[in-house]
C-alpha cells in the first residue's frame, strides 16, 4: 500500500468506508473538508461507476494491494461501464498518471485521516505535533522543506490548514510528541507557528495546493465530538465522563 507499508489500520479503514459517492464533472467541484465525506473521481457521474471505483480503491486500503492491482481493476471497470471522455484516457502515460492520482490521493488522505483520529485520542499525553518533510521526493516544495522539524501544539490552528498531505503527491507527515520528545530534540517547548499568507492564485496558504488547506478527517472527528458532547449532556455525570473519555475528549471541568 503506497509507501506506508502493507497493513492499514482501523481508523483509516473506517474513514474511507463512510464516504458517500458524489458525482462530479471537474476535480475542483468539491474542495477541502468536503472530501472527508465524499468519494469523488472527476468525470465519474454514474452511481454504479463510482461505487466500483470506490471498491477498487478500498481493496488497496483493506487488503494492502498495489497500484498495479488497482490499475488492472480500473481498466476492467472502465471497459465494463463504457466510461469515456475522462482526462488521461488517450495515452498510456495519461492512464498511468490518472490511476496514480486516484489511488495515491485516496490512500494518503485516508491514512492522514486515520492518524488524525489517533492523534486526538492521545493528545492529553502527547500534546504536540511534529511536521516531517519526506526527503525522498523528486521535487521538494520549498515551503514543505521549511516546515520540516516544526513542532506545535496539536490544537494550534496551523494544523487545520497545514496538516499533511498539503498537495498532490505530497508525502509529508505529522507525528505526535510529548515533552520528553521535545527535550531529546533540544527544544524546551513548542515552536511558534510561521506566517501563513494566502496565495491569491490558489486561495490557500502559500506552499499548499488549491483545495488541500484542510486536515483530512478533522471535520468527521469534529462532527463525532459534537454528537458525543450533545449526548453526554443528557446523561448522568459519571456515565457522561466515561463516554467522553472513550473518544479522547474528556474535560475535567464538569
Amino acid at each position: 500500500m503506497a509507501d506506508y507499508g502493507s497493513l492499514s489500520f482501523d481508523e483509516q479503514v473506517a474513514f474511507f468506508r463512510q464516504k458517500v459517492h458524489i458525482p462530479t464533472e471537474r476535480w475542483d467541484d468539491l474542495l477541502g473538508a468536503a472530501h472527508d465525506r465524499a468519494f469523488v473521481v472527476a468525470g465519474a457521474t454514474k452511481a454504479d461507476l463510482l461505487a466500483d471505483l470506490h471498491q477498487a480503491v478500498r481493496k488497496g486500503i483493506d487488503e494492502g494491494t498495489t497500484l498495479e492491482t488497482f490499475r488492472e481493476d480500473f481498466d476492467a471497470l472502465v471497459y465494463r461501464h463504457g466510461w469515456t471522455g475522462w482526462t488521461g484516457e488517450d495515452t498510456p502515460g495519461g492512464v498511468a498518471w490518472r490511476t496514480n492520482v486516484i489511488y495515491e490521493t485516496n490512500l494518503r488522505t485516508s491514512y492522514a485521516a486515520g492518524r488524525w483520529a489517533q492523534i486526538q485520542e492521545v493528545k492529553a499525553r502527547r500534546p504536540y505535533l511534529l511536521y516531517r518533510h519526506s526527503h525522498g521526493v523528486v521535487r521538494p516544495r520549498p515551503q514543505h522543506v521549511a516546515w520540516d522539524g516544526l513542532v506545535l501544539p496539536t490544537d494550534d490552528p496551523f494544523w487545520r490548514s497545514h496538516y499533511p498531505p498539503n498537495g498532490w503527491g505530497c508525502k509529508c507527515r505529522a507525528f505526535a510528541l510529548n515533552d520528553g520528545d521535545l527535550g531529546r530534540m533540544g527544544k524546551d517547548g513548542p515552536d511558534r507557528a510561521p506566517p501563513a499568507p494566502i496565495d491569491p492564485k490558489t486561495g490557500a496558504p502559500e506552499g499548499i495546493d488549491k483545495g488541500w488547506d484542510y486536515a483530512p478527517g478533522a471535520s468527521v472527528s469534529d462532527q463525532l465530538r459534537r454528537i458525543v458532547s450533545d449526548k453526554a449532556a443528557t446523561l448522568p455525570t459519571a456515565i457522561a465522563q466515561d463516554l467522553l473519555m472513550d473518544v479522547g475528549d474528556f474535560d475535567a471541568k464538569t
